[in-house]
């Protein structure tokens, strides 16, 4: 067999191991959780607790004014619903994991493993979010029957909406992961996660809707990747967006991700070699 017909089927081979894999380590975090609903539960409540009250606070202002910036009432509730289930989705390893794995020694560990570290994490917070979803769904029939969001999706908002849930979760599992990265070289590495938060809550749409943002705001966020693991999610279900805009929202929270995944490839190799060439 030619050497140009054994690549594909090694290609093959190697994203079947890869599906294996992930679907494996999947199952396993689903079991676990499930071990642990009330923790799960507790966790999650935590969570849930940072979008109702934005909830109270907006829909009260708006039932007082009759809108925000064109938002009723039910408009920000159907807003801010849907921000407790992306917010299950875009839960990621946090950078401060990284000062621990490198202090107890973890990193040697996984650098014996046979495929790259990110995707133990990846996978493993992916299958928590099918049991996050489980738990969610009493508490947002709660949330509907009390603030009785404005909530109309056609087809079209759902079949961008499911996998831009899956984009936020990825893109932001990069972000975060490449933010932790910045231990190998300093254990000062709060104050740039906090700026990160910081932006992040100004620029996604997380605590605010950036419709009701100054127009600069919007521009800028347009141009980072924050709006794409908060905004465009929320936005794709609860705003009445066109085709064109569904789309090319998918195909700019790819492109970041894309570019996300060759940043993060980029410094943790260098990373890796820091960690290598001071002994540990």
């Amino acid at each position: 067999m030619s050497v140009a017909a054994r690549t594909p089927v090694r290609e093959e081979g190697r994203l079947r191991s890869y599906l294996d894999f992930y679907a494996t380590t999947m199952r396993t975090a689903v079991q676990a959780n499930f071990q642990y609903r009330a923790d799960t539960f507790l966790y999650m409540t935590g969570t849930i607790i940072e979008p109702v009250v934005y909830l109270v606070v907006w829909s009260t202002v708006a039932r007082a004014q009759g809108d925000v910036a064109g938002i009723t009432a039910g408009g920000f509730a159907a807003y801010y619903i849907a921000w407790t289930l992306v917010r299950q989705f875009n839960l990621a390893f946090t950078p401060y994991g990284w000062e621990w794995r490198i202090r107890e020694g973890r990193v040697s560990a996984n650098l014996l493993r046979p495929i790259h570290p990110i995707h133990y994490d990846i996978a493993e917070f992916a299958g928590w979010k099918f049991v996050n979803v489980v738990v969610w769904i009493p508490v947002a029939v709660v949330l509907v029957l009390i603030f009785e969001p404005a909530l109309h999706p056609g087809l079209e908002d759902v079949l961008t909406f499911v996998p831009a849930l899956w984009g936020a979760f990825l893109l932001r599992s990069l972000n975060l992961w490449t933010l932790g990265l910045v231990s190998f070289w300093t254990t000062r590495t709060a104050p740039l996660f906090e700026l990160y938060i910081l932006l992040e809550l100004l620029l996604s749409g997380r605590l605010v809707p950036l419709q009701v943002m100054p127009g600069w705001a919007e521009t800028i966020a347009a141009v980072l990747p924050f709006k794409w693991t908060f905004g465009f999610p929320i936005e794709a279900l609860v705003y009445d967006l066109p085709v064109s805009e569904l789309v090319g929202g998918l195909a700019i929270q790819t492109a970041w991700i894309v570019g996300m995944w060759t940043l993060m490839s980029v410094v943790w190799r260098r990373a890796v070699r820091r960690y290598s060439a001071v002994g540990n």
